[in-house]
């Protein structure tokens, strides 16, 4: 039985991902600030893949979610093979509009509770000699974007955790790599679409338009292509990538490493 903690799994990346593990028989603890959206996903993939699916609610903004997620996740499993770190984006600013109070909050969502729910699963996958964490980014770690700064910085300081943590636990058989999505045509992207569209004074499917010229693959990406690459590194055929950022972008970003 392999099994897998996924968070931010009630829509878009999480979703899909959640859906591409159960699929290749993975047994999963999913969760996000609520079960209500969290249990019908759970039902289904149960009934179209066989699988034990578990949930759980936790706010990654809250101090204490990694604990909550943590703790559930050693009570319904003897072991955690997968962690997929992924949360929310915090809400849309340029450099000169933020304010104390939300980069703590977005801190807290991109940066420390990811790294403390890793942080209590690591000891356990190095014990057994096999573990795999991968973290859900943004093109911002790559090419910092204009109005997301507490998502370039929150997921920049996670990046930077995953070159360091990925090297010093290489040798214990656990891999600690991250995705880095373009244009994936998610609920999140809209609302950045829709966002864009209102500072603009235009609307959405412009935005989306023009988005579209300056991707080399001519669309938007899909769900489940971001979540074929999730499930690569999730899987044992990764077991020498680790300490890694992978973009999956239509071959958008032009950025070197």
């Amino acid at each position: 039985m392999t099994t897998a903690v996924v968070g931010g799994a009630s829509a878009g990346l999480g979703a899909a991902v959640a859906e591409r593990l159960a699929a290749a028989g993975t047994d999963l603890l999913l969760w996000s600030r609520s079960t209500a959206r969290l249990d019908p996903i759970a039902a289904t993939l149960r009934e179209r893949y066989g699988v034990t699916v578990y949930t759980v609610a936790a706010d990654a903004a809250a101090p204490e979610a990694a604990s909550i997620v943590a703790d559930r996740a050693r009570e319904v499993f003897d072991h955690i093979d997968t962690c997929v770190l992924n949360a929310g984006g915090p809400p849309p600013a340029t450099a000169d509009q933020t304010d104390a109070d939300t980069w703590r909050s977005a801190l807290q969502l991109l940066t420390v509770t990811p790294i403390d729910l890793a942080t209590r699963l690591l000891p356990g996958m190095r014990e057994r000699g096999y573990g795999r964490i991968v973290a859900v980014l943004s093109s911002g770690v790559r090419e910092p974007l204009p109005h997301l700064t507490y998502s370039n910085s929150g997921r920049a300081a996670l990046a930077a955790w995953i070159k360091t943590a990925g090297r010093q636990v290489a040798a214990d058989g656990v891999t600690v790599n991250g995705v880095v999505p373009g244009r994936i045509d998610t609920p999140r992207v809209a609302e950045l679409d829709a966002a864009a569209a209102r500072r603009a004074g235009t609307d959405p499917a412009a935005v989306r338009e023009a988005s579209i010229a300056t991707i080399p693959a001519g669309r938007y990406g899909r769900p489940e292509e971001f979540a074929a690459l999730v499930g690569f590194l999730a899987g044992p055929e990764s077991s020498y990538v680790t300490a890694s950022l992978l973009s999956c972008d239509g071959g958008l970003m032009r950025s070197m490493t």
